[in-house]
């Protein structure tokens, strides 16, 4: 059997590059050579403390771009040689939810998961070669090509919440998920207002659209100082949380405005809860939103945002390291040196 080099996930920090099989596909499947796989937060924190759905060892990574080397035969508008990127889900159809037109909250959405990106190879599974799956066009790095399933998630999470013309909007966060709301927001033409520790994330939040930025390590009051931004210090009209922290989740709904909108976005760690005032949320008439995921017309959207070249990928991505470092680009993702970082077969 012909042999990879993947990084293999054994355990909570016990992420290993080593030699394993290249993946065979079906006549439904298409085997992609990885150009460059990105660093991602659900990753990120896979790596810190595991994840369920990981029955470990098993291949990791999930965010990548290539060049297709082998189609099954049952494929149709894909060939070899063909540069393409593809999320890594995709909806079944048929369950209830999907018949609803939920599809993130498809039944069997984990059947079609794609792990491996941190591979020299990687199989992309039918579903997603027939729903989510996009030829690169030619002037489109595969650096711009790798953001879609992150960015898909923020363009699901943006059309849900609903941002209008002339919204004030804070996103709590200025990892790469808070840096692609706060771009899609300023392109929907909001007022936005930035907020995380690191001033250097801070400093890519102006330069991608932030009005305003807030520097939480300095200051006693987050919400207050988000509050003195906005008309008569009334609140915000749309809140977004990106951290994934119970405490963030509650400051980020007392930033609101009365009537005003709050997207819970960032995933926190399971078994963990918040506190909503029944007062706040019943006589300021809040609407408080939870969103997972994303679904084919939101990565359709994402794809054409990033061939129309509406997410400077320079900004979002800061470094890459060859494959062999896997370890060290997700120790440089966790300890927030760079955005995201790419990784290089």
């Amino acid at each position: 059997m012909k042999k990879m080099k993947a990084a293999m996930f054994y355990a909570p920090g016990d992420v290993r590059v080593e030699e394993v099989e290249v993946p065979r596909v079906d006549d439904k499947e298409i085997l992609v050579r990885v150009k460059i796989a990105l660093t991602c937060g659900t990753d990120v924190k896979s790596y810190r403390r595991g994840y369920s759905l990981f029955k470990p060892p098993c291949l990791f990574g999930h965010e990548w771009a290539g060049d297709v080397v082998e189609v099954g035969e049952n494929v149709s508008g894909f060939k070899e040689g063909m540069r393409v990127v593809g999320h890594n889900t995709a909806p079944c159809g048929r369950c209830y939810y999907c018949k609803k037109g939920y599809h993130s909250m498809c039944e069997y959405l984990m059947d079609n998961l794609l792990l491996g990106a941190y591979a020299e190879y990687i199989k992309v599974p039918s579903a997603i070669v027939e729903q989510n799956l996009f030829e690169i066009p030619d002037g489109i790095s595969y650096k711009a090509a790798a953001l879609l399933e992150p960015l898909s998630c923020v363009v699901y999470g943006t059309d849900e919440i609903g941002i209008q013309l002339g919204d004030s909007v804070v996103i709590n966060g200025a990892g790469p998920i808070g840096l692609m709301f706060v771009r899609l927001a300023k392109l929907k033409g909001a007022r936005v207002i930035s907020c995380d520790l690191s001033e250097q994330r801070l400093a890519v939040a102006r330069k991608i659209g932030a009005d305003e930025t807030i520097n939480v390590s300095h200051t006693k009051d987050q919400v207050a100082s988000v509050q003195e931004l906005t008309e008569d210090k009334r609140g915000v009209d749309v809140a977004i949380e990106a951290t994934g922290f119970p405490k963030v989740w509650e400051m980020t709904i007392l930033m609101a405005r009365k009537a005003g909108k709050v997207l819970l976005f960032g995933g926190c760690k399971a078994g963990t809860t918040i506190t909503v005032g029944t007062e706040l949320l019943h006589y300021s008439q809040l609407t408080l939103k939870g969103v997972f995921h994303t679904t084919p017309r939101h990565v359709k959207t994402a794809y054409d945002l990033i061939t129309r070249r509406m997410m400077p990928e320079d900004l979002l991505v800061t470094d890459e390291v060859p494959l062999s470092e896997t370890v060290k680009a997700l120790e440089m993702h966790l300890h927030q040196a760079g955005i995201k970082i790419a990784i290089v077969p």
